[in-house]
């Protein structure tokens, strides 16, 4: 009997072992177990890393993994949206996207991947108006209604940087000429970081921008903003008349970000970052970071998301089509 006892015991002790042997696999197979890389298609101080950075030390401090920014610009943002679909799709990538990759589809005909076939939709990370700024030393004029007035006396006089082409800032820049019956020459660089520092710099005139890279630069006064897009003013700014109290009231540019994994990316791991994101957008951090650049935190299911994103698709290609902007 006490041989059959002890034999007993050592099963339960085996068998208790083994389940806590199993348990700790599971725990340690729990995403993330290392660094995740984020995938952000434009250069280094552009509205996209505005918001990319802080959602990056925030991440960390809610799951003590880092969330490593990676800067891929290029090609209005669709290079690095290709180096994003190519990843190895192990929850290990994401891939922060914005306005742009709506826009892309219809102005690049040869893209390397597709925005609703190559990834998952997680979260709509941000929206914020676009505003219009201009260099105070190259455009002098002091309100919006004399700025018109200039641009309508003087067609190609003045031009506008945009973050390259088939971006928001280059169809903002399109559709306010259309809709203005305006013309203004376009210059594209690679992301909106450097076409803002040669805006401060005062090597182009004006800008069709997002209050996220754009919002510290008004406020300091380096560059002065004539218009928020949309039909009402922003809080951020609230002394910069809309473009409905200005005569435009269908002139209408948001620019929005979000996110996105590889397609195949484990349910596990897109489950767990939309949790962590809808944890981050309740941080006070977060939320004082995204109010000062006038922006509002999504509040969409990954569902809802890919939704507003095909609308987005929609839209945009009416915008082009009626702009004939066309890109190689």
């Amino acid at each position: 009997m006490q041989n059959l006892f002890d034999r007993r015991s050592l099963l339960r002790a085996g068998a208790a072992g083994i389940a806590l042997s199993s348990l700790g696999l599971r725990a340690q197979s729990g995403w993330p177990t290392k660094p995740v890389t984020l995938v952000v298609p434009f250069p280094a101080g552009g509205g996209t890393d505005a918001f990319a950075r802080p959602l990056s030390a925030q991440f960390a401090k809610q799951t003590g993994k880092q969330l490593i920014v990676d800067n891929r610009g290029g090609a209005g943002g669709t290079l690095g949206a290709t180096i994003a679909a190519r990843a190895q799709p192990d929850g290990y990538t994401l891939f922060m996207g914005a306005i742009h990759h709506a826009i892309a589809p219809s102005v690049y005909p040869k893209l390397e991947y597709d925005l609703q076939r190559d990834f998952v939709p997680l979260a709509l990370l941000a929206e914020v108006p676009q505003v219009l700024v201009v260099n105070p030393k190259r455009v002098t004029a002091p309100d919006f209604k004399s700025f018109l007035a200039e641009l309508k006396k003087s067609p190609g006089k003045l031009n506008y940087a945009s973050a390259g082409g088939g971006t928001s800032h280059h169809l903002a820049g399109e559709l306010f000429k259309l809709q203005t019956g305006t013309f203004i020459t376009h210059i594209p660089y690679r992301g909106a970081g450097p076409a803002l520092q040669d805006l401060i710099s005062g090597n182009v005139d004006m800008m069709f921008d997002g209050l996220g890279s754009s919002a510290a630069h008004i406020k300091g006064g380096r560059i002065k903003a004539l218009m928020v897009a949309g039909a009402q003013r922003n809080p951020s700014l609230p002394d910069v008349p809309c473009a409905a109290e200005l005569g435009l009231p269908d002139y209408k540019v948001t620019t929005w970000y979000g996110l996105w994994a590889p397609k195949g990316t484990p349910a596990e791991a897109q489950a767990r970052m939309v949790e962590e994101v809808r944890k981050a957008g309740a941080a006070d951090e977060i939320r004082a970071v995204w109010a000062s650049n006038g922006a509002h935190f999504g509040t969409l299911t990954p569902a809802q998301f890919g939704d507003y994103v095909q609308a987005e698709i929609t839209r945009w290609a009416g915008v082009v089509k009626a702009a004939n902007i066309k890109l190689d």
